[in-house]
C-alpha cells in the first residue's frame, strides 16, 4: 500500500512542479512584453513581477512531509527602480525630457525564463518515468 501511495505521491510531486513553473514562465512572458511599456492603466510605467513558490508539506506521523511547491502569489517588484531615459520627443517624457521605462531587465528575464523551462522539462521527464514505471509494473502482472 505504501509503495502505491509513494508512487501517486511522486506524480502530484511533479505536477505540481510543473504547474508551479507554467505560472512562472507567463509572468516572465507578461514581463517581457511589458519591457518598453511607459505607460500603464494606473498611469505610471510596468512593474516587473514575481512569482513567489512554498512548499507543500503534510503532516505524516508527527513530521512534516514536502509533497510539491505551488505559486502562491504573485508579487510586483517595487524594489528595483525604473530605468530612466532622456528623451525628450517621447510622449511620456517629463517636463525634464526623462522617460520612466519599466524595472525589466530583459537578459535576467530570459534567464529566469531558461531556468525555468529546464526545471518544468525536468519535472516532465520525472513525471514521464513514473508513468514508464507503471507500464512496466502492469506488464510484471500479466
Amino acid at each position: 500500500m505504501e509503495s502505491t501511495n509513494g508512487f501517486f505521491t511522486g506524480m502530484r510531486i511533479c505536477a505540481s512542479g510543473l504547474t508551479a513553473e507554467r505560472e512562472r514562465m507567463d509572468v516572465i512572458a507578461e514581463n517581457l512584453a511589458n519591457a518598453r511599456t511607459t505607460k500603464t492603466p494606473d498611469g505610471g510605467p510596468y512593474r516587473r513581477k514575481v512569482v513567489l513558490f512554498e512548499p507543500v508539506l503534510q503532516e505524516f506521523e508527527g513530521e512534516q512531509r514536502a509533497l510539491g511547491v505551488k505559486a502562491t502569489r504573485v508579487n510586483v517588484d517595487s524594489a528595483t527602480d525604473f530605468e530612466r531615459v532622456l528623451d525628450p520627443g517621447h510622449p511620456d517624457a517629463g517636463a525634464d525630457g526623462i522617460v520612466l521605462y519599466p524595472n525589466v531587465n530583459t537578459v535576467m528575464e530570459m534567464a529566469d525564463l531558461i531556468t525555468s523551462m529546464r526545471a518544468y522539462e525536468a519535472n516532465l521527464t520525472a513525471q514521464e518515468n513514473f508513468v514508464r514505471m507503471a507500464e512496466r509494473a502492469l506488464e510484471l502482472l500479466r
